[in-house]
Order: C-alpha cells, then structure tokens, then sequence
C-alpha cells in the first residue's frame, strides 16, 4: 500500500494512516491530507484532497455521504481529475474504496487512532446553507410527512432553485425526467422528444381526448399533447415551474388547450379524464402512501382510461425505501423509492389492471450523462447564478446517480394500466400499438 506520512506527535498517526489502518488494499484513487500524509498510487487521475482539519470533522461527525457532501460543498475537500459537473468517474472509485475499508484494527491502535483524532474535531463544523434540518426535526415542526403544506415546502426546496439555471442543464425541452434514446448517438433533445412521443403513444391519445399530467414540471408533456389537439391539464407544485409552463404555452398559442396549474395533485376536481400521465412524481409521495395516490388516479379516469406512470425504482422490493441522508437533506426531502414489482402491485390494488411494464434504467444514465455534460458547458453561469455551492452540489447529485444507473443502484420503469369498464373489459389492441 503506497502510505506517505509527515512527522506527528509521538504517539499519534497521520490521516494517512488511520485510513490505511483501516483498508484490506490499496485505494483505488490518491487520498492526500491537509498534514502532509496521503494514501494510494502517487500517479492516480483522481485525486481527494482534505485541505483542513475541518475536512476532518466533517467525516467524523457525520460518517458516508452526508459527511463527504458536506466537506466538498463548503470547500475543504477538493476533487481533482473530474469537473464538478460532471464527477461521475469519481463515484465508481469510492465504491471500491468502501469495499476496502472493511479491516477492524486492534484495541491499541484503535485507542491511537481516537488520540489522534481528537475531541476537538468530534465537534460538527458550519454546516452547507442548502442543507435541510434531518427528517425528526422536519417532524417537530409540525408539518406532518407528505402532508400537503410539507409536501409544497420539499417540491418548492428542489424545483425552485431558479429557471434560468434549469434550462442550462435541462436544455431547450426542460424535462427533468429520463428521456427515451432512440439510438445510442441521439442527442438529448430528441431523446427527450421521443420520450413524450412514447408517452402519448401509449396512452393511446388523439385529438379531442383530456389528459391530466400529474406532476407536469415545466409542462413539456402538456405542450406535446396539446400541439396534437389533445386538451391538457397540468399540476404541479413548484411556482417557478407554473410561472415558466404558463409564458410557453402562451409562447406557442396553445392557451385553448392546455393549461399548468399550482396545484396538488390530490386537490384536481376535474374527473372523467381519458389518460392520466404520471411522470417523475411517485418518487415524492412516500411508499406508504402508493393505494392512495393509484387510486385517487384511479378516480380521475373514465371507464376504459389509461394511466403511464413513469418513475425510479429500487432494483428490488425487499430493502428500505428511505432515501439516505444526502439525498434526503439535500435534493429529495421526504423521498422514497420502492421497486418496481411494489408499484406493480399497488397499482392493481387501486384496480387497474396492467398492461404493459419496461425498464429504461440505461436511457436514465444517458440522460445524467447529458445534464452534466450541459452544466459543464454553462458551469461559469451556473456558477454566477445560483453560486458556487449550489452548482456543485447538482453536479455531485447528478454524477451519482449517473453512476448509480449505469449499475443497477437504481432504475426507471414505465408502467401502463387501464382502468376496466364496468363490463370489465379494455378496447385495446391486442398487441402493443405503439412503437418502443
């Protein structure tokens, strides 16, 4: 293992060396240390950097990713060898970091180790202006979990960071949801003009029918619908999104048929809808709450409609589906992903009856992909409008994630379902009517 060391105190050991007193192997990155020490190959690409003693009370007061993520956004630690837009290269090292850090050093050095470390930095540090008070705090403030005040409070953290800044990493389509590649070299925006073409060939939908988008974001659904004659109706929670969905509906003159609205999705009185389309909303409503959402859907349809929900799953339906820490203080409050199989199940516990299920997991990477290599491209701008913190942090977020698709951490699955007459039938094709 390739460890360099600066003189310390007698007795006491370098970052270097509590880290490698810990690992089976040689990191696969270069750890260098604000006391002169460092860990892994000298000629590593990538390279963490703790500049303080600060990095070091960020780790020890909130151990994994909070930790980490709280370090980098407020400059201490350093990442060299990735652009902070697009860091993605640098998640696939740390979890073969993790997977060495598995050794359990002996009592003596484990007493060197806390001398070393020191009371003084058992102390958490300031903590990142973005960061949210933990889910218990969120509690006692009186805003029950995925009650609709708290609900508003958590879209509004996320989606309202600023639309100018959205539109550089989304691009002229604005969807914030996996896009559908119809090759491997298509670019974003056809992507993503695929995807709705997906949604609204599934759906089955045609001039003169009524769709309720639940969750419409910057309305890109809505418009897609309305330009093909099909009346829309959007919700969302997000005032920045209604404010943008609203001047590019007018933009386009399709005020006669589609509308964006600040709204819960549970407040809709409209029913009788043809199609209800439900695009990266789930992930918000909590597991607990899944019969409830499908069947107010359920609700918003006539006989013989249809519903596409579209959204990311767990790979499997067995572990938690609470988000971990980073997630849930810094980009999703209150999120939680189930997989794939539970959303199945408890949409036909509302009663619809299912049609159709696939998994887009590798378009979702690609999609990442191409939002990082956008804010890389407009990182100064970013940079300037919504600072400097905040720009990292979407970058961190996406890179992850981007990782976390590529190898199945996390998935995207669309599910299409109908609700039966009351005969108990669905006129549909017998086969897929639409194109993949």
């Amino acid at each position: 293992m390739t460890t360099t060391r600066s003189s310390t105190p007698s007795g006491t050991m370098t970052i270097g060396e509590i880290i490698g007193a810990f690992a089976t192997g040689e990191p696969p990155l270069r750890i260098e240390a604000y006391d002169g020490s460092a860990i892994g190959p000298a000629d590593s690409d990538l390279v963490l950097r703790l500049k303080s003693e600060k990095a070091l009370q960020y780790f020890v007061t909130a151990p994994g990713d909070l930790g980490l993520a709280r370090a980098y956004l407020m400059g201490e630690l350093e990442v060299e060898g990735v652009h902070p837009g697009a860091p993605r290269d640098v998640f696939g090292s740390l979890e073969v970091f993790r997977k060495t850090m598995t050794r359990t050093p002996d009592a003596r050095t484990l007493l060197r180790i806390a001398r070393s470390i020191g009371r003084e930095n058992l102390t958490v540090p300031p903590i990142p202006a973005q960061e949210v008070p933990p889910a218990w705090k969120r509690v006692i403030s009186g805003l029950r979990r995925h009650s609709k005040e708290r609900d508003s409070e958590v879209v509004s953290y996320h989606y309202d960071v600023s639309n100018r800044f959205y539109e550089w990493i989304l691009g002229p389509s604005m969807t914030y949801t996996c896009a559908c590649y119809p090759e491997v070299d298509a670019s974003l925006e056809t992507a993503q003009e695929n995807k709705y073409r997906l949604v609204f060939d599934k759906l089955g939908l045609s001039a003169g029918d009524w769709l309720l988008d639940v969750g419409c974001g910057w309305g890109g659904m809505v418009r897609y619908a309305a330009r093909r004659g099909v009346r829309v109706i959007g919700v969302t929670l997000s005032k920045e999104q209604v404010e943008w969905g609203r001047a590019a509906i007018e933009a386009e003159g399709l005020g006669d048929l589609a509308e964006v609205r600040l709204q819960d999705y549970r407040d809709v009185p409209e029913r009788d809808f043809d199609a209800v389309s439900s695009i990266g909303i789930t992930e918000h409503i909590g597991r607990k709450n899944y019969h409830d959402y499908f069947s107010k859907l359920y609700g918003y349809l006539k006989p013989g409609g249809i519903l596409l929900n579209h959204c990311i799953t767990r790979p499997d339906n067995a572990g938690k589906v609470k988000a971990g820490q980073f997630i849930d203080r810094y980009i999703f409050p209150d999120g939680e992903l189930a997989g794939a199989g539970t959303v199945h199940v408890e949409a036909e516990n509302a009663g619809f009856e299912v049609l159709h299920e696939e998994n887009l997991r590798p378009h979702y990477a690609m999609t990442l992909r191409d939002w990082c290599a956008n804010l890389v491209e407009h990182w100064d701008s970013a940079v300037e409008e919504v600072g400097e913190p905040m720009a990292k942090l979407w970058g961190l977020y996406m890179g992850a994630c981007q990782y976390g698709f590529e190898h199945n951490k996390i998935q995207l699955h669309q599910i299409l379902a109908v609700r039966l007459t009351d005969e108990q039938t669905w006129d549909r094709p017998l086969r897929p009517w639409w194109q993949p």
